[in-house]
């Protein structure tokens, strides 16, 4: 039985229009296979660009394994699986890291005044090369009253509250010292 679907699954993978596909899947009963294999000997669809054997050969195994690459191909380049392809998309993906970074800020406050506002790809680059000096020094200055936020576009109230209820822990701590100290 032919459905679309499998019309569809036929016409992505060999290129051929909807009538070609659905004739060649009512020939063969709905497999796919077959249906590549027959078009590939009418000379409606292409060999492989990067392997496999020609519609020429005479066999019925050199069909059926150009069929077989034939759909490999296609289904390889559609879903991206070539190492090219992948790099491709690592550097997307890091571009649009590092873009959500520079509209995303690291903001230092004191006493509700700014005191300073960087790029989150700064304070990433920072952390990385300079982990063991900025992280003591961020949390020696939660102890003399500055805190942390982020601001921008992807900036989440939830990571602003934890930020905030680290600041007031750091801040009832020095309190607390300062209470022992003075009995």
């Amino acid at each position: 039985m032919v459905t679309l679907e499998l019309v569809e699954k036929l016409r992505d993978r060999t290129g051929v229009s909807y009538e070609e596909a659905k004739k060649a899947l009512e020939e063969t009963n709905g497999d796919i296979l077959e249906a590549v294999i027959n078009l590939e000997r009418q000379n409606r669809i292409k060999t492989p660009h990067n392997g496999g054997y020609y519609h020429s050969r005479s066999s019925q195994q050199a069909s059926q394994q150009t069929a077989v690459v034939t759909i490999a191909n296609r289904e390889g380049s559609e879903n991206g699986s070539g190492f090219g392809d992948a790099v491709k998309g690592f550097f997307r993906w890091m571009g649009r890291i590092i873009h959500k970074g520079n509209t995303n800020n690291f903001t230092v406050m004191r006493n509700g005044e700014k005191i300073t506002s960087i790029p989150l790809t700064a304070l990433a680059l920072l952390l990385f090369f300079a982990f063991w000096i900025i992280l003591p020094i961020a949390i020696i200055c939660l102890f003399f009253g500055y805190r942390y936020s982020f601001e921008g576009p992807e900036a989440t109230p939830s990571v602003n509250r934890a930020m905030d209820t680290v600041a007031d822990a750091a801040e009832n701590l020095k309190n607390d010292i300062k209470n022992e100290i003075n009995k």
